[in-house]
């Protein structure tokens, strides 16, 4: 029998707060496994993702990154746990690469809080109309903002405004509706991101995405972050720019994801991680 290490961490967390973020499982040592045992895995683990460190030629390591029902070419959160769990290893300090399916990924650190930069912004633009997103996010109309928007930095989600912090609270999307209006076929699946500007210039955000037959919400989503970086360069937003994200606290795992856009565009997404204790598996 074969022993493979994992790692629990928390990403995105408050400070303070140890079961605050979004939590992730790091195994440090991947190589024999295959795909189908890092899927089982996934599924086991049951967290909204795992991730499996490879050795890498090409970076400072190679991560796959499996949800208990895919493999993803890129996520937020677990770029940055992963990468504190390289940098531990390796001792590679605190700035490093990692190789994923969406391509080579520079992390850098402060401390336990990290920062990635995510691919350059690509959009495409929104089929359904506004009332249509409504019906789908169980609001009225009137609470859809402008120019809801298709955008990949490493993992095409579905970004749309909302005209109020309130409108987010209340959104309640329907499945059926999520699958007709908000389905990626670059990804896959179905997924939606909302958000609102608070009247301290923050923003609060959820993320919506079918699992095994209902809709869940994420935690904290580092790709929707970034890629609502990406929306704000695509709407001429005045650059650079930088926001404050909250994000869980309807899931009882309040969050904080820092958004930077640099002058050039480029987009970072930053926040902190923790690790909260380690284990191992036999296969």
């Amino acid at each position: 029998m074969n022993t493979y290490a994992f790692r629990l961490l928390n990403v995105f967390a408050i400070a303070g707060d140890p079961f605050s973020g979004n939590p992730l499982a790091v195994f440090e040592d991947a190589r024999g496994l295959s795909d189908d045992q890092m899927q089982a895995i996934a599924r086991q683990m049951n967290l909204s993702e795992t991730t499996f460190i490879f050795p890498s030629e090409r970076a400072s390591a190679e991560v796959r990154i499996y949800t208990p029902s895919f493999e993803m070419p890129f996520a937020g959160h677990p770029t940055l746990g992963t990468a504190h769990v390289v940098r531990s290893l390796t001792h590679a300090g605190d700035s490093l690469t990692l190789e994923m399916k969406a391509g080579i990924i520079p992390v850098t650190a402060q401390d336990n809080r990290w920062e990635l930069q995510a691919n350059a912004a690509r959009t495409r633009p929104v089929e359904a109309a506004h009332a249509e997103l409504a019906s789908m996010l169980g609001l009225d109309v009137a609470d859809i903002g402008e120019r809801p928007l298709w955008v990949d930095t490493g993992s095409e989600q579905l970004i749309i405004p909302l005209r109020s912090v309130a409108a987010v609270g209340r959104a309640s999307p329907d499945i059926k509706l999520m699958a007709q209006h908000a389905f990626s076929p670059v990804r896959g699946a179905s997924m939606a991101y909302v958000w609102a500007m608070n009247d301290a210039g923050e923003i609060v955000s959820r993320f919506f995405f079918p699992k095994t037959g209902s809709i869940a919400e994420d935690p904290a989503t580092g790709s929707a972050c970034a890629n609502l970086g990406g929306w704000f360069v695509a709407n001429g937003e005045t650059l650079p720019f930088q926001r404050i994200i909250h994000q869980g606290a309807s899931v009882g795992r309040p969050s904080l994801l820092g958004l930077r856009v640099e002058p050039d565009g480029w987009v970072f997404v930053s926040g902190l991680v923790i690790e909260l204790g380690r284990g191992e598996i036999g296969l």
